[in-house]
């Protein structure tokens, strides 16, 4: 509909989700793919390969126009770069502190199988599981999880348990043309598809994962259950074969390695820890995207995790609400609101059709807050209240231009939320410079308080006539414990187009480059202090490199400067980047 449509579905809400966009692997096509009679028609078939090829042709064809769309331009660019074009800039070395920077590369798995996230410690006191070992989430790829041992550099996998009847991601995964790498072999096949996981206070590592089948719903989720979420919002659709978004809980413990299943009803996707006596953990679901399918899946779902550990009780441990805004503008939640899709009715509160994708708590408010991927991109406040089921209310505030495409978040200890955005920004939303009201008729729409946004360019190159980055960044967080030495509460997106992170400090980006290998695209991060008193070298960040493709990573044997690795033994693996910042470039 707009460039700002077509920019946000090849960067971080399409190709530019599971890929590093120009490094050699993808701005090269390979002679393995076959011979063809053009670039398009190589573009062509190279998109339907491996177990992503139908995703990858869905997206291409709903951005094919009669001049031949982004087919034609992947094809276009291909064939500039062969003839010897090159980028509009050259990346500038590291100045000031960015010269501070160590990073030390491991890798873990293996390189048919992708990374998603990883967790280090508990982010409410980033001294748990010092020296400890770092937990990763293989997704679509593998039912193994790998751990790595960063004191001893060793790596190892633990494999979750899942119900008999869960299906396997390769149902919706299915080879239908020859990978150049792996041929025809189905290299995604996982039934526990654990997308995120988080540490809490004692260790124990809880993963949103898959541990049974989504047509399987237990009955303390459907109406007439004694569960007080279930009466006001049950959620009884079963879904038949695999269904990417039905995941639970499965929490694994170091200290027995047992592993024990949390059947909730509410899909996961994302999670925090609330920094509350229950240790009550918060969870996204990734569904709705302002119409239907999925609407009815848009909740925000809650597990009172000290209530698990005393009961073993999964149903009474839980909860969740669908997000409702105060249309009615009476300061309270009402049932019998509106429907998305219906025409408002402003004597009624109204329910959104948007789903949480990234999830965050504000230590400044104890208000839970998550982004909706809906384009241009929304960020919801929820505020739980008294008693959630009956009380949690929702605001949610679209991002205005110049920014667009939104996936991860965050938020401050002072409550302000950080955004990465497609449109080649850092942007923050402080809900404290809002003017006039936040809740009363329209405000489902999300337009209320656009003064409360700011961006932040970040850098490198841009389309031509755009003026934003071509940088697409995934994620966000906040060092909210000033962890790595750049300051408290400062935000790091994920800068997946750059080998880098990138840290807003006092309004100007720090750019943390990753030199060697190149292919670095990061996702999940974390921050952990293993000895406070240890200076430096007793704190770090630790980041996956989350491509769906690690292959595509630079190998040790590589033809030229960042080609992937020339055979099977010599690809690259998932990565784990550590950074750690000293007082200058020559400190020990």
């Amino acid at each position: 509909k707009t460039p700002q449509h077509w920019l946000n579905f090849i960067k971080t809400n399409g190709c530019g989700n599971c890929h590093q966009i120009g490094n050699y692997a993808t701005r090269y096509l390979s002679p393995k793919l076959g011979q063809f009679e053009s670039s398009e028609d190589a573009w062509s078939h190279r998109l339907s390969v491996g177990p992503a090829g139908h995703d990858m042709v869905n997206f291409i064809t709903q951005l094919m126009t009669p001049d031949g769309g982004h087919l034609k331009a992947l094809a276009d660019w291909t064939d500039r770069i062969r003839a010897g074009e090159l980028p509009s800039r050259t990346p500038p070395r590291p100045v000031g502190v960015e010269r501070n920077v160590v990073v030390t590369v491991r890798d873990w798995l293996n390189p048919r199988h992708y990374l998603h996230d990883l967790t280090t410690t508990d982010r409410r006191n980033p001294t748990v599981n010092a020296y400890g070992p770092i937990y990763g989430d293989t997704e679509l790829s593998s039912n193994a999880q790998p751990v790595l041992d960063p004191v001893h550099n060793t790596k190892t996998t633990i494999t979750p348990p899942v119900r008999p009847d869960t299906p396997s991601s390769a149902l919706a995964n299915q080879v239908v043309n020859p990978s150049p790498y792996w041929g025809m072999e189905q290299t995604w096949d996982s039934k526990v598809n654990a997308h995120t996981s988080v540490m809490d206070q004692d260790g124990r590592v809880y993963w949103a994962a898959q541990n049974r089948s989504p047509g399987d719903i237990p009955d303390y989720c459907k109406k007439g259950s004694p569960l007080r979420s279930a009466q006001l919002y049950p959620l009884d659709v079963p879904h038949e074969g695999f269904f990417q978004n039905s995941r639970q809980v499965t929490v694994y413990d170091p200290k027995t390695q047992k592993f024990t299943m949390i059947d909730t009803c509410f899909g996961t996707h994302h999670l925090n820890f609330a920094e509350d006596a229950d240790n009550t953990l918060w969870l996204s679901n990734n569904t709705g995207l302002g119409g239907a399918p999925g609407t009815e899946l848009a909740v925000a779902g809650w597990i009172n995790t000290k209530k698990f550990w005393a009961t073993g009780d999964a149903a009474q441990s839980q909860g969740w609400t669908p997000l409702i805004v105060d249309t009615n503008a009476n300061g309270k939640r009402d049932e019998g609101y509106n429907e998305p899709g219906q025409a408002p009715d402003y004597s009624k509160d109204t329910r959104l059709p948007y789903g949480m994708y990234a999830m965050a708590y504000s230590p400044a408010d104890k208000t839970i807050w998550g982004s909706s991927l809906a384009h241009p991109g929304y960020i919801i406040r929820l505020d739980p209240g008294a008693n959630p089921p009956d009380t949690a209310l929702a605001e949610i505030y679209k991002v205005p231009l110049p920014g667009f495409g939104i996936r991860g978040m965050d938020v401050d200890r002072n409550g302000v939320a950080w955004l990465p955005l497609d449109s080649g920004h850092i942007a923050s939303f402080d809900r404290r410079k809002c003017k006039g009201p936040l809740n009363g008729p329209g405000a489902e729409k999300g337009e209320k308080c656009p003064e409360g946004f700011s961006f932040y360019a970040l850098p490198g190159p841009g389309f031509q006539g755009d003026p934003g980055a071509e940088e697409n960044p995934y994620y966000m967080w906040v060092d909210q414990h000033n962890i790595l030495g750049l300051g408290a509460n400062v935000p790091f997106e994920t800068g997946n187009q750059s080998d880098a992170l990138h840290a807003l400090v006092g309004g100007q980006i720090v750019e943390l480059r990753v030199p060697y290998p190149m292919g670095f695209f990061a996702k999940g991060l974390e921050g952990r202090i293993d000895d406070p008193n240890a200076g430096w070298k007793g704190r770090e960040l630790w980041v996956t490199s989350g491509n769906r493709t690690p292959f595509h990573i630079e190998g040790i044997d590589a033809p030229a400067p960042g080609a992937p690795g020339a055979t099977p033994e010599t690809a690259s693996s998932p990565l784990v980047v550590e950074f750690q910042l000293r007082p200058d470039p020559l400190a020990h």
